[in-house]
């Protein structure tokens, strides 16, 4: 295939099509905040953090242990998940636990997983 099999040859505009996608389009601020959501996790440190909290909720130093880094590193991470809404935390005592939000990241990661399993 050429790359040039992908390219609109036409001058033609779909009007329903195209009028049917601008009354559906989602306003500019979700659009922002959805892209965010997806370069947060678009960080393989983060990545590996969250595929460990949806194995378990777990402190610092378990993470920083499964994943062989630094628990300032871990830390670092973590804060930016914390901040973003996709890990939240608890403590006990002197130890705090994390884990993933909400049962919607945990479905966004899972289907990201699983469609990057699919097509290998």
């Amino acid at each position: 295939m050429s790359k040039n099999e992908f390219i609109c040859d036409c001058n033609v505009i779909h009007k329903e099509i195209v009028e049917d996608t601008l009354q559906k389009m989602a306003d500019e601020d979700l659009l922002n905040k959805l892209a965010e959501f997806f370069k947060i996790l678009g960080d393989t440190t983060r990545t590996k953090i969250l595929y460990a909290l949806d194995q378990n909720e777990m402190c610092v130093c378990d993470i920083a242990n499964v994943l062989n880094m630094s628990k300032s590193s871990i830390s670092h991470q973590l804060g930016t998940l914390r901040r973003s809404g996709i890990v939240k935390c608890r403590k006990v005592g002197k130890e705090v636990f994390y884990m993933i939000d909400d049962d919607h990241v945990k479905q966004v990661f899972e289907v990201g997983i699983e469609h990057i399993e699919h097509r290998r």
